[in-house]
């Protein structure tokens, strides 16, 4: 806020379970609702997919403070009347699909800047390579995007100019990231 943001964008696993408690879940909007003037922009990620009976499915039937989005569908979504933000939200741990490839063809105004908004891996988390969500380095260039913000790492990494993972202040098994 003290740099005038109204946004916050949350790249995924912002609960480390589908099946957290009603209790939990009534905190967490609690205290998201208590930033009034920021607009919570929530992805589920592979920790927290989109499922029938999981966090998301209870939220909607709950309800949501006013100033939280959660993003249960790919599609173009305006932050300002010339932004658009581009969120791929996941359906499963794990898939054999890029979640980000349908924002190559996202229809957006000429002229509008494009955010995209993903949960997944660039590359692999172990010497294998492999990753339960891969994202192509290349979305950013491919897709039109200013800038490509991605979860799942939990450590800040620079992809390139425009592409980024923010980090989590989570400590987690995995220090070299």
């Amino acid at each position: 806020l003290a740099k005038g943001a109204a946004h916050v964008l949350v790249a995924g696993d912002v609960f480390d379970s589908s099946t957290v408690a009603d209790r939990i879940l009534r905190q967490a909007m609690a205290r998201l609702a208590k930033h009034a003037l920021l607009t919570w922009h929530l992805l589920p990620g592979n920790h927290d997919p989109l499922k029938v009976g999981g966090v998301w499915d209870r939220l909607t039937r709950a309800g949501s403070p006013g100033n939280v989005i959660v993003h249960a569908t790919p599609a173009p979504h305006l932050l300002a009347p010339h932004v658009a933000l581009l969120p791929s939200p996941l359906a499963a741990a794990a898939s054999s699909h890029d979640p980000t490839a349908w924002m190559d063809a996202a229809q957006t105004a000429p002229g509008v800047l494009r955010i995209g908004l993903a949960h997944g891996s660039v590359r692999g988390f172990g010497s294998d390579g492999e990753a339960a969500q891969q994202i192509a380095p290349t979305r950013a260039k491919t897709a039109n995007l200013a800038y490509l913000a991605l979860g799942d790492w939990h450590g800040a990494v620079g992809i390139s100019d425009r592409v980024w993972y923010s980090g989590t202040p989570e400590p987690d098994r995995f220090p070299d990231n």
